[in-house]
């Protein structure tokens, strides 16, 4: 059942929160960097109508909706400014299970961002919205994400081969789970709750 009353989960360093219009040009810029397109399913420059229509889309749903993605806004607790975007999405078929992904924008790699992202967005998925099973894939070039997934306790079940056309090459997936008794043991939930909107 989709989270209609969704709007903010609040970590130590990084908020996720609904997309707001104010978020647009932040949202298309990080978004138009090569290196931050390099190894997602955009181009970049990142054409500022797909943005105005995806933050559309964003404010009109709801996350939880299976077979839907939903992207959370990712910002900095202590400034509110948009770093990057989460998202994830239940299995039409059985929404005890999701898939998740994420971009942070250029300047705030490096910095434990999308770690601390990744995670708010687990505890939410398994604590708060019972999932079974969160999957991730990233291709396999981009160490950097491997290593955030890594960080949290995802294994890493498949390695593909050529197994996606991508930006006129075909390129390798790594396919990671975790599964929610394995987060529980983790004891990484405790620094997410669902907190008040920042302002």
């Amino acid at each position: 059942m989709p989270d209609a009353g969704f709007e903010e989960l609040t970590g130590a360093r990084v908020a996720l929160r609904r997309f707001r219009a104010a978020d647009l040009e932040a949202f298309a810029a990080y978004r138009s960097a090569p290196s931050a397109a390099r190894f997602q399913s955009w181009d970049a420059p990142f054409p500022r109508r797909d943005a105005e229509e995806l933050i559309r889309q964003m404010m009109a749903s709801d996350p939880d909706t299976p077979g839907n993605w939903f992207q959370f806004a990712i910002v900095l607790r202590s400034t509110g400014e948009l770093i990057g975007d989460c998202a994830a999405r239940p299995d039409a078929d059985d929404p005890r299970q999701a898939e998740i992904g994420y971009t942070i924008a250029v300047g705030h790699q490096g910095r434990g961002h999308a770690t601390d992202a990744v995670r708010e967005l687990l505890a939410y998925l398994f604590d708060q919205r019972g999932k079974h099973r969160v999957t991730a894939s990233c291709d396999a070039r981009n160490a950097a994400s491997a290593r955030v997934l890594e960080r949290l306790g995802l294994r890493r079940e498949g390695h593909l081969r050529e197994s996606t056309w991508a930006k006129g090459e075909w390129t390798d997936d790594l396919l990671y789970a975790l599964l929610a008794r394995e987060w529980q043991h983790s004891g990484q939930g405790a620094a997410t709750e669902i907190g008040p909107p920042i302002q």
